[in-house]
């Protein structure tokens, strides 16, 4: 999953403790009669935060359930903020967090209550941590508290024993030392941990509900204390949230922070949120179709991929007939990094034999990043050589990839390694045998792009590519079991801190967030080491040490980081697009005129 960037060190901490808190407080209740209509690419997962690792499964959760922390709307860098809780009091040098909850905030009314209301706790936090650890959950971000934590692992080892994850058994790391106090205990010091708590997977869903569903219905019956609530489901098709009726009202209460800014503070002022009774996320595959349906009026915010990028576009700004008809744009380059993985536990990709290491660098070596950048996205993207993009604590602008661009080079290096072009015109294995390269890529227009570009790629170094298409849930379900060859992949920052980057190649992340299936000798030593270290010019050189020995071994590719293009309508209000919030939409208002208008 995925959505940005600058804190991690003690002196960000004490930065972020500084923004005023955000006021609650009952408020008008939303107007039932402001629907606004979004729209997501690909098709949601479920809503389970313990569960779902999709962007777009997850923006949804943020919105219907709340975590400890988020973040200021429009301070950039990204600075953390008070939600269910108030910034935390850091003690032990980064190694305990002690949260005070709001107190009144209420789940959503369902069965699980037996129709009583139910006040969100320190309790729930507790439950929640735990279940991200729970073996038969099978949670993609296990690692988040795995190791971490104080006594979990210790939780975790007594399950897989048993058989049965004991809920109710305490551990040192987590402590309700109240009704409303909640105490975070950590294996040792990590100054991004209140990151963690920002994510929408940290946030607190009630026991009841987990029990009474099962990890498996629970998926279609999310029950939180946010904003929104899920009304309808259509799988794959759409998706309508209506406001909560028990959300206790959020202030909109930020100050401007870069030019623009002005005008959305005016607009924004001083309202209580959410001030729209409905949301409408339908499902839309092709960018042809997200276009028509933003001209037509059927979309009142839509994400433009660069594929479109000519038809609205003039280089970062609207056209002409954009602007004429009062469209609006926010735009900001993501906080990711795309990285082509060749799977390390995949028998015809993986290994760490030379021979092996020769094949996935030359590859790598072959592909044109600038190619793509121009052809499938129009521009709408820039280079990246490194595992940290801009904007995000680590990154390093000054790095440059030892994988230049170079198909003469790649070329010459599967010669050496004896892989020999056959009768076919295709390369063979060293030992003679057939070698094919399978590609995964989603059956959407910028899938088929992508596989248009590795075909070339692999014709020019004269090996057989061979294509497989899948749905994104089904490429997420054999990525996790490393069923993968290779693909392009994406990873937006959960948190603005380069160890969210770095963590998708530690090899006890694969199942979870380590897609690539990455095991590279030497680097998990290196990884562990980094984590317990503040961001600084120590902690630099170690990540350009992880970044080399990723580059060497061959088993991921950094490519690009996509321009994020935000277009909406004159009549949306407050949108800023914001570098890790997913949800970003709650926090806008819509004036749209009566009768409507495209």
């Amino acid at each position: 999953m995925m959505s940005h960037r600058t804190f991690g060190r003690i002196a960000g901490m004490a930065t972020a403790l500084l923004i005023s808190v955000t006021s609650f407080a009952a408020g008008p209740q939303p107007d039932p009669n402001k629907v606004f209509r979004y729209q997501f690419p690909v098709a949601e997962t479920g809503f389970d935060p313990a569960q779902v690792s999709d962007l777009y499964s997850n923006t949804v959760v943020e919105a219907m359930f709340e975590s400890l922390l988020t973040y200021d709307y429009l301070a950039r860098p990204s600075k953390l903020a008070p939600r269910a809780a108030e910034l935390p009091v850091m003690s032990e040098g980064g190694k305990v967090y002690t949260f005070k909850l709001k107190q009144g905030i209420l789940f959503t009314d369902d069965i699980a209550f037996k129709g009583k209301p139910r006040e969100l706790v320190a309790e729930d936090y507790i439950y929640s941590l735990k279940r991200l650890a729970d073996p038969k959950l099978h949670s993609p971000w296990r690692y988040l508290v795995e190791g971490k934590i104080l006594g979990m692992n210790a939780l975790i080892k007594a399950a897989e024993k048993s058989g049965k994850f004991d809920y109710d058994s305490k551990i040192a790391g987590l402590e309700a030392v109240d009704r409303h106090t909640l105490k975070i205990t950590l294996e040792g010091p990590d100054f991004n941990y209140p990151y963690i708590l920002a994510m929408p997977t940290t946030a607190a869903v009630a026991r009841e509900v987990a029990e009474h569903y099962g990890p498996l219905d629970i998926m279609a019956h999310p029950v939180g204390t946010g904003p929104y609530r899920l009304d309808k489901w259509a799988r794959s098709s759409l998706i309508t949230l209506t406001a909560n009726p028990v959300y206790r009202g959020h202030v909109w209460d930020y100050k401007a922070q870069e030019p623009g800014d002005e005008e959305l503070v005016k607009a924004m002022q001083g309202k209580v949120l959410p001030t729209i009774g409905k949301i409408e996320i339908a499902i839309m595959e092709e960018d042809q179709a997200r276009l028509l349906a933003f001209q037509g009026g059927e979309l009142d915010l839509f994400h433009l991929e660069g594929i479109l990028a000519p038809k609205v576009m003039n280089g970062s700004e609207l056209n002409a007939e954009f602007v004429a008809a009062g469209a609006k744009l926010s735009r900001i380059i993501d906080p990711e990094i795309q990285y082509p993985y060749f799977s390390m536990r995949h028998p015809v990709t993986g290994g760490m034999s030379k021979e092996k290491i020769a094949l996935r660098r030359a590859m790598g070596m072959a592909y044109d990043d600038a190619e793509e950048i121009r052809v499938v996205h129009n521009g709408q993207a820039e280079k990246m050589h490194y595992p940290v993009p801009p904007g995000v604590v680590g990154y390093l602008p000054n790095f440059r990839s030892a994988d230049k661009h170079n198909v003469k080079l790649a070329n010459a290096l599967l010669d050496k390694f004896g892989y020999k072009v056959g009768a076919d015109g295709f390369r063979q294995w060293p030992d003679g045998k057939r070698l094919a390269i399978t590609y995964t890529s989603r059956p959407d227009s910028l899938g088929r792009q992508q596989e248009e570009m590795w075909q070339k790629t692999f014709n020019s170094i004269k090996i057989r590519m061979e294509s497989d298409k899948k749905k994104f849930p089904e490429i997420l379900k054999a990525e996790k079991a490393c069923q993968l060859q290779m693909r392009t992949n994406r990873w937006i920052a959960d948190y603005p801190d380069g160890d969210n980057f770095f963590q998708l190649f530690y090899s006890k992340n694969i199942g979870q967030s380590n897609y690539s299936c990455a095991d590279v000798p030497g680097y998990d030593e290196m990884y562990e080491k980094s984590a317990r270290m503040q961001a600084g010019p120590e902690r630099d050189a170690l990540y350009v040490d992880m970044a080399r020995l990723l580059e060497y071994s061959g088993a991921v590719h950094f490519s690009m980081a996509r321009a994020r293009n935000m277009v909406m309508k004159p009549y949306v209000q407050g949108y800023k697009k914001h570098p890790i919030l997913l949800a970003d939409w709650i926090y806008i208002d819509m004036d749209k005129p009566k009768g409507g208008t495209k």
